[in-house]
């Protein structure tokens, strides 16, 4: 399983960025974690992968209820991060979905959150993640929905009261590798990759943050926001702070905090 010019790319934009996610987005990917784990069935004595951890959070949980937890990452930066704050993780280790270095069924169960928004083929990583479990082990994964969800469409609205075009030349996945960002669409990824009892919910919050730390992710090159973020000169960056400071207003909290509406798309399936 070959990797695809998305896989390229995206890799090419999380290289070295694992501090700026962890000072920005990384407390907005954590928030499902806890229900990440408890539809993969996750508890003590389990031995647990979890594909994509990031900054180690949900490993961190997995370790805490008790689980051996393994814990891959397909960016450098990440492992480091993770492997420094996760001392009790069976291994972490350098690895990316669609190919994971695991032998068949070594895993009571697998968690990938927000993993497979970053792959090239979606139906070849869920279909490792369920090569790598045994039968009757669980398999749970998180995806943000689209149409995007308010905290995200945010930087769209910033952007666009600033004139600032999209790229017009991005890496997306495949049309024939693609799948609706909806409900329906995940669960039928799972449900193509020969899993069984498939379920899907949307999983909605507000997420509080610090405006300097949301304004950051992008600002240090995280995610489409930042990527629009690099190719502005300063007077530009200048007027993109101006509209954000004014956009988010609106959510901010008496203390100063952003106070933004999210949602997150949670489906888990069982391998046969």
């Amino acid at each position: 399983m070959a990797t695809t010019a998305f896989d390229d790319y995206e890799r090419s934009r999380w290289a070295g960025r694992a501090a700026a996610f962890d000072r920005s987005f990384a407390a907005l990917c954590a928030h499902p974690a806890s229900a990440l784990l408890d539809a993969a069935g996750v508890g003590a004595g389990m031995r647990v992968l979890d594909a994509g951890t990031g900054s180690g959070t949900v490993a961190g949980l997995a370790c805490a209820r008790g689980a051996a937890v393994v814990a891959v990452d397909a960016e450098p930066s990440m492992v480091e991060m993770a492997r420094s704050r996760l001392p009790s993780a069976e291994q972490v280790r350098l690895a990316a979905l669609p190919r994971l270095p695991f032998p068949d069924g070594g895993f009571d169960a697998a968690v990938a959150n927000f993993v497979i928004n970053h792959v090239g083929d979606p139906l070849a990583a869920i279909g490792e993640l369920g090569r790598v479990v045994r039968p009757a082990g669980r398999i749970a994964v998180t995806i943000w929905p689209h149409p995007p969800p308010e905290a995200q469409r945010l930087w769209g609205e910033v952007f666009a009261a600033v004139g600032v075009e999209p790229p017009t030349v991005v890496p997306s996945v495949d049309a024939d590798r693609d799948f609706p960002r909806t409900c329906d669409g995940l669960a039928g990824v799972l449900d193509a990759a020969g899993l069984t009892d498939v379920r899907c919910d949307t999983i909605t919050w507000v997420h509080r943050t610090d405006p300097e730390a949301w304004w950051s992710g992008p600002a240090n090159g995280i995610s489409k926001p930042g990527l629009l973020m690099e190719a502005q000169p300063p007077d530009v960056i200048v007027r993109i702070r101006a509209a954000y400071d004014e956009l988010t207003a609106a959510y901010r909290d008496a203390d100063g905090l952003l106070a933004l509406p999210t949602a997150a798309l949670l489906a888990s399936a069982s391998v046969p």
